[in-house]
């Protein structure tokens, strides 16, 4: 604005030739967002000549000046110019003009008007909502032009549409009267703006509309939060309707209905019971859900009221214990969505912060586009509830059960969902989900819980007394090791005649016994060979043989495969039966005769090669385990057997739970557990823990 004044620019809106308008109208769109641009405008007296080519000018000219308009009444500035006349044109102009720009400025306009309705200065005390309604009113294809242009291809106009259709809702829902606000919702959702909007949040577009579509699915949540706080009260007439049309229905007059003496049909004694309420004054049991429960139930009921009318024939067949309490189990499935899509919480700031880092991840945390099919998420949650009730066989005592079960479901399906999952897919699963597999679930659920609750502390008690196994299953096996072994010196085929099979080739039999202790300071493994294996242990004095026990490396293999660097860690399980396992220890050859001098520093043997001290040969898995093991952790390395890592974890494992039975209930946060009685009982009684009940 720097090359024309104020005066000049205002002169040039009210200009006979076109053009000269469309270029002032185009520059005062630019300026007229600073408000003391937009003071000296109408101090100069631009207002009325914008006025006027917002009622009159067409084109370009009409499109710069409803955006100079909407940024003016942004600012909070030309209230007094918003006239019924002009609240007319604009409408008109959102019905029947075809130009995408003109169409934005316009939606612009009225959503500035409807978002600041204190501000009509003309019509003080009406609300935005209320200041549209009697112009919509004459225009009755505005609201369904609004809801089509939600889907255009121009992504502006997308957004202007439900910026407008946003304002008006909440508009409505804050100040409109009690049996108003819910007609025109209901008007724009048999209009499709569900649809529309759910389609946008599937789509690529979400980037462009973010603010929008947020906007649109926090008022829904507004709306649930509405309908569930509005108490079910049968003094209003469309809660009474309701309510009867539920017991209507379910075909309360069939065949079996009772006549009295007089010919007349008997009331039911269990008119709503059968329904699946807990009583026969239904009224009160929606105090959790309020209105909202009500409106879902009887959403369940009138959109499939001959499989309503099935499922109560083949509920009356049970046993009353085994009976699905349908009714009660609506607002069950109710209350798990309203916890679910976190209804309560507005996320409008959370959805924000998610949608200014712009990236993939945000938007689908952000959106929830299923949260807009609430009725279609409801039905399909009862009806999996009804199916896992029949699965289970459940009994009254189990509705806690089953509905912790949909639950998990819910948050399984419907949490997990990505942004552009189809609605009826989530139906399919929900239909179709294994209850096996739902009881799994559970159960990896239940072990989180009590990892959030616990994990930090039980893992390191666990650590310590893994640590205290260890050292003591170390100390076992060593102890094994001076204890002594008798091992096999060579093997053999057997002497038994015929030809040798596969049964018969790794059957061996010793020719020669080798004995071998560990001395009492740990240091050195002495050993000796004998034709025969005597009944008593040789002395460690008369192994004449040693060597140290600090040596490079212990490693076990099969004979077949001794030249393999492997370790092996599966042992034969027989504990009598001869092994294939070959205990081989590594080691560095002194320079003298004896193996006395410890070999186990690298650095004095540069140089020399590794080489073979000893091969044991045990005959069974648990000798194998004990000295593979032993010599391993005599190394002070980790054992690699599976027979002593199962020892390891057995003791930790016992010595945790003796550590549990130390915890009390106090410790934890729990209440004080209730005892059974000892009232009315002598000294011969018994008591179920489990039921909690004496007997005598």
């Amino acid at each position: 604005m720097d090359t024309i004044s104020v005066p000049e620019l205002v002169e040039r809106l009210s200009s006979d030739e076109e053009s000269v308008r469309k270029m002032a109208v185009f520059k005062l769109q630019n300026a007229i967002g600073d408000p003391s641009f937009a003071d000296v405008f109408i101090q100069e007296g631009g207002l009325p000549k914008l006025r006027y080519l917002a009622l009159h000018s067409t084109g370009n000219t009409l499109a710069y000046c409803l955006t100079s308009l909407s940024r003016l009444l942004d600012l909070d500035k030309g209230w007094d110019h918003v006239t019924d006349d002009l609240i007319e044109r604009i409408v008109d102009l959102v019905v029947a003009q075809p130009l995408v720009n003109v169409n934005r400025g316009a939606m612009s306009v009225l959503a500035v008007i409807v978002g600041h309705p204190s501000h009509r200065n003309s019509q003080p005390g009406v609300t935005g909502f209320q200041r549209l309604k009697p112009v919509v009113e004459r225009q009755p294809q505005f609201l369904p032009m609004l809801v089509e242009k939600i889907t255009s291809a121009d992504h502006a106009l997308c957004a202007n549409s439900l910026q407008l259709i946003n304002s008006l809702m909440r508009d409505a829902i804050a100040n409109d009267a009690d049996f108003e606000w819910p007609r025109f919702i209901k008007q724009l959702q048999e209009l499709g703006v569900i649809k529309s909007v759910y389609g946008l949040m599937q789509s690529s577009a979400v980037q462009d509309l973010a603010h929008p579509l947020l906007e649109f699915q926090s008022l829904t949540k507004v709306l649930l939060r509405k309908w569930r706080e509005e108490k079910v009260d049968l003094e209003k007439a469309d809660h009474r309707r309701a309510i009867r049309g539920l017991h209507v229905a379910s075909n309360p007059d069939s065949p079996k209905a009772e006549t009295d003496a007089k010919g007349s049909k008997k009331q039911n004694p269990a008119k709503w019971r059968r329904l699946g309420f807990d009583s026969e004054s239904p009224a009160w049991e929606f105090g959790p859900t309020g209105f909202l429960g009500l409106m879902d139930l009887t959403d369940f009921v009138y959109k499939n009221e001959d499989g309503f009318q099935k499922l109560l024939l083949e509920q009356s067949v049970e046993a009353l214990e085994g009976r699905c309490p349908i009714a009660r189990a609506s607002l069950a499935v109710t209350s798990i969505l309203y916890e679910h899509f976190e209804v309560d919480k507005s996320d409008e700031s959370e959805g924000n912060k998610y949608v200014s880092h712009e990236s993939r991840t945000n938007f689908n945390r952000a959106f929830k586009p299923l949260l807009l099919h609430w009725s279609r998420m409801h039905t399909s949650g009862l009806n999996a509830f009804i199916r896992l009730w029949k699965a289970a066989d459940a009994q009254s005592d189990d509705f806690d059960k089953i509905e912790e079960l949909v639950r998990i479901l819910i948050e399984q399906i419907v949490g997990q969902a990505p942004r552009t999952k189809d609605v009826k897919s989530i139906e399919e699963e929900l239909a179709e989900f294994d209850i096996q597999r739902l009881r799994e679930l559970q159960m990896e659920l239940l072990e989180l819980t009590y990892e959030d609750a616990w994990g930090h502390h039980l893992r390191q008690v666990r650590d310590e007394l893994n640590h205290e196994a260890l050292q003591f299953v170390k100390e076992q096996r060593i102890r094994c090791l001076l204890q002594g072994a008798w091992f096999p010196q060579t093997m053999k085929y057997g002497a038994d005649p015929g030809p040798i099979t596969s049964k018969t080739l790794d059957r061996t039999v010793p020719s020669a016994w080798r004995f071998v202790r560990l001395s009492h300071n740990r240091r050195y493994l002495h050993y000796a060979d004998f034709d025969e294996r005597v009944l008593t242990d040789p002395r460690l004095d008369a192994l004449q043989d040693k060597m140290s026990s600090v040596v490079s490396n212990v490693s076990a293999s099969a004979p077949s495969t001794s030249s393999s660097d492997s370790t092996l860690t599966t042992l034969p399980k027989a504990e009598h039966a001869s092994t294939s396992t070959k205990i081989t220890i590594h080691g560095y050859l002194p320079a003298t005769s004896t193996h006395a001098r410890k070999t186990s520093d690298v650095s004095n043997n540069t140089g020399q090669r590794e080489s073979v001290l000893l091969q044991l040969h045990p005959q069974s898995h648990i000798l194998a385990s004990e000295w593979l093991d032993g010599l391993l952790m005599l190394l002070n390395q980790q054992p690699i057997t599976s027979d002593t890592n199962k020892l390891v974890n057995l003791i930790g494992g016992y010595g945790l739970k003796i550590r549990l039975l130390n915890v009390r209930f106090e410790d934890v946060g729990m209440e004080e557990p209730m005892l059974p009685s000892r009232d009315g009982l002598n000294d011969d009684y018994y008591y179920d823990i489990g039921g909690m009940e004496a007997g005598a």
